[in-house]
């Protein structure tokens, strides 16, 4: 019985990792960043904090952004 009940965690856990969708920001340079899932922009500091597609969490000044888009 618990290892259906881990295998079904497991399955939901894949499932819900597979719906976030990837971004793409578009620096006022030029610049493409592509991101693993939607920024977040923090309006008290005016940053914007995204996961890069190898996992690390970076910043960046909102007003470097021209765009950010779905991909």
């Amino acid at each position: 019985m618990k290892w259906m009940l881990s295998a079904a965690a497991m399955a939901a856990a894949l499932l819900v990792s597979g719906c976030s969708s990837d971004y793409v920001m578009a620096t006022k340079d030029g610049n493409m960043i592509m991101t693993d899932g939607k920024p977040v922009i923090d309006k008290d500091t005016g940053l914007v904090k995204y996961v890069d597609q190898s996992g690390h969490e970076l910043q960046i000044n909102g007003d470097e952004v021209s765009t950010i888009i779905e991909r």
